[in-house]
């Protein structure tokens, strides 16, 4: 529109535009704390001439003005799908860390609490033994330590076994969790798409559409994709999980009951996606990644290294008591027994007479030879030092995993970073932003308030004769 009233409407244009403007930044401002928030941006363009010219007049006007041509959302979908893969990575590897840090805990090792410090006080006994083999109180102290140590074993297995149902428990949870998200994925891709259909705004719905997809990422090392609406697809492993509006589920196909406790069959994890058929998925990241990957693995091979020195204490020991005599100048039997299955295994102490203890080499009746006593000492050192490799191991893997969790974590933070720089609020522009809609709102309107007095000179003092 041209002419002195379409100077009006150009105004008043940039009013409602540096109104919105102002609106925006405030909005921005009150969301500064707000997770997963990303800051807008008022795009304007000016309006021109009509696309379609007329048949016989012609636009004598200059530009009608401005208007709002987009709301944007400062966001870089190559930067998030990124933030997206190395959250995964990163909470792989502090579940990872966190697990084997407990074990490691519950070793008490190197201060001596365990099940070392506990060998020590069995190999001493037999020593104190042969220099009294004729000591009952010595007999009795074997027979104490020997029993301690076999708790000691115990408790380092309850402690892997403690670890491996918690770890079940946990990983539940994950899929459980993981299953939700999915479903209010596929409820928020759906409102998107109205959204666009109808022209609101859609704002909202993608930040809390990228927060869903960024825990998903967390708990199971998903990649998430845009698809044509404005949603997110979602895999696992390869496989489906969300697709536009519909989800599919992650489940246990096997290794775990409902209530968590192990079924004898190795882990294994599925994905049903929409409208398909159970598919078996492997290679996770993610928390229930780094679950899958302690249960299956890692944590067996714990417990079974724990049980391996456990089988070489007995096998040693025992090879050493039967070659003795005990107080009685008889044959000296096995001492200790391995049962994985016992309540208080897998070491079982199968002597519990301290007369039957086969301190002595000679046999044949009673006597106060305390050889074979020695020899049962000196057996323990080559199982200590297999015990003593497990823990050096073990340490070796913590503190392998926590650098590279720590290496993971400057990565993660760099990324993190620039989508902060990108997306974050910064009270300084958005002041700045306002103050400069503040300003050009206060021109427009004194563009307005020129044309009110422009038209007042023509409406009511031209022609007039004095």
């Amino acid at each position: 529109m041209s002419g002195t009233f379409g100077s009006v409407n150009t105004a008043l244009s940039a009013l409602r535009y540096h109104q919105t403007v102002m609106d925006v930044a405030s909005g921005n401002i009150a969301n500064v704390s707000t997770d997963g928030y990303a800051r807008r941006r008022v795009v304007g363009e000016a309006v021109g001439a009509p696309a379609q010219p007329a048949m016989w007049s012609r636009y004598d006007g200059h530009g009608d003005g401005v208007r709002v041509g987009s709301l944007d959302r400062l966001v870089d979908p190559l930067l998030d799908a990124r933030a997206r893969r190395e959250h995964g990575t990163q909470s792989y590897l502090d579940t990872r860390t966190a697990a084997l840090a407990r074990v490691e805990a519950s070793l008490g090792e190197p201060a001596g609490d365990g099940i070392s410090g506990a060998l020590a006080d069995v190999r001493s006994a037999w020593h104190d033994l042969a220099n009294n083999p004729d000591s009952s109180a010595a007999r009795t102290q074997v027979l104490a330590t020997a029993t301690g140590f076999v708790d000691a074993v115990a408790v380092q297995r309850r402690s892997v076994e403690s670890e491996e149902g918690d770890q079940r428990m946990a990983l539940l949870a994950d899929l459980d969790q993981a299953n939700a998200l999915a479903s209010d994925l596929a409820a928020t891709n759906e409102a998107i798409s109205a959204a666009r259909l109808t022209g609101n705004d859609a704002s909202g719905l993608l930040d809390a559409r990228d927060q869903m997809a960024l825990r998903l990422s967390e708990l199971t090392g998903s990649t998430a994709v845009e698809n044509g609406q404005g949603g997110l697809d979602v895999t696992v492993g390869g496989v489906a999980l969300v697709a536009g509006n519909r989800a599919g589920r992650l489940d246990v196909s096997a290794g775990i009951n409902p209530d968590g406790t192990a079924d004898g069959a190795p882990l294994a994890l599925s994905v049903t996606p929409p409208g398909g058929a159970a598919t078996a998925v492997a290679g996770l990241r993610g928390q229930a990644g780094g679950r899958v990957e302690l249960l299956s693995t890692t944590l067996p091979a714990l417990r079974s290294s724990l049980q391996g020195v456990a089988q070489q204490v007995a096998d040693a020991v025992n090879a050493a008591h039967r070659s003795g005599y005990d107080a009685q100048g008889t044959p000296g039997g096995p001492l200790l027994g391995v049962d994985p299955a016992a309540p208080g295994g897998p070491l079982v102490l199968l002597v519990t007479d301290p007369a039957l203890l086969a301190a002595s080499g000679v046999g044949g009746g009673p006597n106060r030879d305390g050889g074979n006593a020695t020899a049962v000492a000196n057996a323990l050192a080559g199982p200590e030092q297999s015990y003593q490799r497990f823990v050096t191991v073990l340490g070796s893997d913590v503190a392998s995993t926590r650098r590279l969790a720590a290496t993971q974590q400057n990565l993660t933070g760099q990324v993190d970073g620039s989508r902060e720089q990108l997306s974050g609020v910064s009270l300084d522009e958005e002041m700045v932003t306002m103050m400069q809609a503040q300003r050009s709102y206060e021109a427009a309107a004194r563009v307005m308030t020129t044309l009110d007095s422009v038209l007042d000179t023509l409406i009511n003092r031209t022609g007039l004769v004095r």
